[in-house]
């Protein structure tokens, strides 16, 4: 009878212990998002804008991209352009889904200021790295300070870019009016290539450290880079206080000195209208796979998940702010 009992009771615990497993089976056969971080959202494509072939925008993105496309099978599209103006634009007209931008920009961007006609409804994902404002010129130039370029052939940038309008205030502040110089309206790739013959006396570049087309061309030919440190304060009294106070590091392309000058931060950008789980996914990534573009983007390895959230003025999407909050140590 005793025995009867024993095999009766084990066999009630194993009915009640299948029981209970049915429910979680089923959700674990039934659910295809199951582990899923895409949550059943993930994008067929994307395509990043990034600037022209020799920035880091354009590496930093070619290197997510590779990520994406070999841990999601997405297919990604890097997008060469002119920089943060038409990146943004590009978010907004739907012809990008991922951008790269100066603060600033964005900045005009969800304010509907500067280049832009009206407030663009879009969200960071994370502020990424720190641009360094770049007066570029032969080494063996007599131009020392900004005010030294009047009269001179000089690119500002190309047209729709980040470089141009923070090269354009940084004029406005040391009072060089833009038409007392010629400017040559070029990208960074054009830019090296017409100092490198002779054809611009000096070009402003917006860029993180070291910028490899730079990098290449202080190995070809001696450049030197003009402080512009004595701007920042005024600059930051005009536009705003997204800009800082930066350096370069003595030995960056050649040079024998530190060099002062004007930093501002750059973020990654999207629509407000992607979905969360598809903005969180891309910020995991950037996070998740941090040391692997940092072999191929050294500034990758500045991504810190303190800083990462500081994107004021523009806020956060609420996929980037989810995952944020979900890894808060």
């Amino acid at each position: 009878m005793r025995a009867g009992r024993v095999r009766a009771a084990r066999l009630a615990a194993l009915l009640v212990a299948a029981l209970l497993a049915v429910p979680v089976l089923a959700a674990c056969v039934g659910d295809d998002t199951a582990g899923d971080p895409w949550d059943g959202q993930r994008p067929d494509a994307l395509t990043v804008a990034t600037g022209g072939s020799t920035g880091i925008y354009h590496a930093y993105g070619t290197a997510v991209a590779q990520v994406l496309e070999d841990r999601y099978d997405v297919p990604v599209e890097v997008a060469e352009t002119g920089g943060s103006v038409e990146n943004l634009q590009s978010l907004d007209d739907g012809t990008a889904q991922v951008a790269f931008s100066a603060a600033d920009a964005a900045r005009d961007a969800v304010a509907g200021e500067g280049e832009f006609d009206e407030p663009l409804d879009l969200r960071a994902l994370a502020r990424v790295y720190d641009d360094f404002l770049h007066l570029v010129v032969p080494a063996d130039s007599n131009v020392r300070s900004i005010d030294q370029l009047r009269g001179r052939r000089v690119s500002l940038g190309a047209p729709r870019s980040g470089t141009a309008l923070i090269a354009h205030r940084l004029l406005a502040a040391a009072d060089v009016p833009a038409a007392d110089l010629s400017d040559a309206r070029l990208g960074l790739d054009a830019s090296l290539e017409a100092l490198r013959a002779g054809e611009i006396d000096a070009f402003f570049w917006s860029g993180g450290l070291r910028t490899p087309g730079l990098t290449a061309l202080a190995d070809e030919v001696p450049v030197r880079l003009v402080p512009l440190g004595d701007l920042v304060e005024e600059v930051r009294s005009r536009y705003g206080s997204g800009y800082r106070h930066g350096i370069v590091p003595e030995g960056m392309y050649g040079s024998s000195r530190v060099v002062e000058t004007l930093a501002v931060p750059n973020f990654l950008m999207v629509r407000s209208d992607m979905p969360d789980a598809e903005a969180r996914t891309l910020v995991s990534t950037l996070f998740d796979a941090r040391g692997q573009i940092a072999t191929q983007v050294p500034s990758a390895a500045n991504l810190d998940r303190v800083r990462a959230i500081f994107t004021d003025p523009v806020e956060l999407h609420p996929g980037a702010l989810r995952y944020y909050r979900d890894t808060k140590d």
